[in-house]
């Protein structure tokens, strides 16, 4: 199962209409199956996605119509929303929230999760309520459900909201555990998602901003480890296209496959014999 994360940055901006041309074709190549878009036009999505995908949007957007949106090419068992509008100064960001796709896939049941929290730097508190809101959420379906999160989260890996989503701490009482897929393969490589590399980044609204890893998908964990292997995970849209940068952010696509043997699973130990 192939996933996919990217925040394409509003139409309005930066001749968009050129930029969402390249990112359509770019989608295109990538094939995935799962899509979590962010900073999109609502209406916009099904033709950047194509055909054969099920939307399952945001319910707010701002004024522009701007929003974020999970698509899947799985059929949709259900969709479920969590409001992250967890104080007054989560409120002035309308789509912070998170969408929650029960989906049948290949792999069987998979729960995946567009997850939305407030951009600004000094919001890390919020990022925080966010990022347990979500979790306190997903406690409903069991470690023996396979669940992704993905994401524009705004936050970088050494974040308290991330160092709460990946097992490193815990939050107002909460913990969880879910594997980076980006280090899963890449280890301690930057990867950085925005970064002023990209033009976009640095004649936008943060030209100081030093680069960082903000974009993220993750795959929980149960007691013995996630419950989806990571077979692959890297960014894309990370040049031009065309000769067109398509986004300040670069998206991280991911595929993913049962394990060829499931967490938790001592069967070979108590088969061993030693020679």
């Amino acid at each position: 199962m192939r996933v996919l994360t990217y925040n394409v940055l509003a139409e309005q901006y930066a001749d968009g209409g050129a930029r969402y041309e390249r990112i359509a074709e770019g989608l295109r190549e990538l094939d995935a199956d799962v899509i979590a878009l962010q900073e999109v036009p609502i209406e916009r999505v099904a033709d950047l996605v194509g055909e054969g995908y099920a939307l399952a949007p945001h319910p707010n957007t701002d004024d522009d119509g701007i929003g974020a949106c999970l698509a899947s090419r799985f059929p949709v068992r259900a969709v479920h929303v969590v409001d992250l509008h967890v104080t007054e100064r989560s409120r002035g960001f309308p789509w912070a929230g998170a969408v929650v796709a029960e989906l049948d896939t290949p792999l069987g049941p998979v729960v995946v999760v567009n997850h939305k929290p407030n951009w600004a730097f000094g919001l890390e508190r919020e990022r925080e309520l966010q990022a347990v809101a979500t979790v306190r959420f997903l406690e409903r379906y069991p470690d023996s459900t396979p669940l992704v999160l993905l994401g524009d989260l705004d936050a970088t890996p050494d974040a308290a909201s991330i160092r709460f989503l990946t097992g490193k701490q815990s939050l107002d009482g909460v913990s969880t555990c879910f594997q980076d897929a980006w280090a899963a393969v890449h280890d301690s490589a930057d990867g950085f998602t925005f970064t002023p590399e990209n033009p976009l980044v640095h004649n936008g609204d943060m030209p100081l901003d030093p680069g960082r890893r903000i974009d993220y998908v993750m795959v929980r964990s149960g007691s013995h480890g996630p419950g989806l292997e990571v077979a692959a995970c890297d960014r894309a849209f990370d040049r031009p296209r065309r000769g067109r940068w398509c986004s300040d952010h670069f998206a991280v696509v991911a595929d993913l496959r049962r394990p060829a043997r499931a967490p938790g699973s001592t069967q070979w130990l108590r088969e061993f014999r030693p020679a």
